[in-house]
């Protein structure tokens, strides 16, 4: 048996997505989760790239001699201990102001697989 959807709720839904939030539409502020998940994305998938580039020509210029790995794990120490803080107080910062909802979430694997 088939239980119908009442039709007061898709009337809440469209009242809901017609008015304001604030003075912002509130399709306005629905779309901006996706929107930002589609940035993030696109640069997460940049990043990894870029990433995955510079780890095999260190391996490469590694395996041939123009590079000890003692010595860059010493300088990527640093940057960690100079940036880290930095940077996982910027996520944290973040993930605290962007409320993570499935429009962040959607926009994000959009970004990252279609880029």
């Amino acid at each position: 048996m088939v239980v119908p959807v009442p039709l007061s709720i898709l009337d809440d839904l469209t009242h809901l997505m017609s008015g304001n939030i604030g003075s912002l539409p509130s399709l306005l502020v629905m779309a901006l989760p996706l929107i930002v998940g589609l940035v993030l994305g696109y640069v997460v998938k940049r990043a990894l790239k870029i990433g995955l580039i510079l780890v095999a020509v260190a391996l490469v210029a590694s395996y041939f001699g123009m590079l000890s790995l003692s010595s860059m794990t010493g300088e990527v120490q640093t940057l960690v201990t100079k940036y880290g803080p930095v940077a996982q107080s910027y996520v944290s910062l973040f993930f605290g102001i962007v409320p993570l909802s499935i429009g962040l979430i959607v926009g994000f694997l959009l970004g990252f697989i279609f880029t």
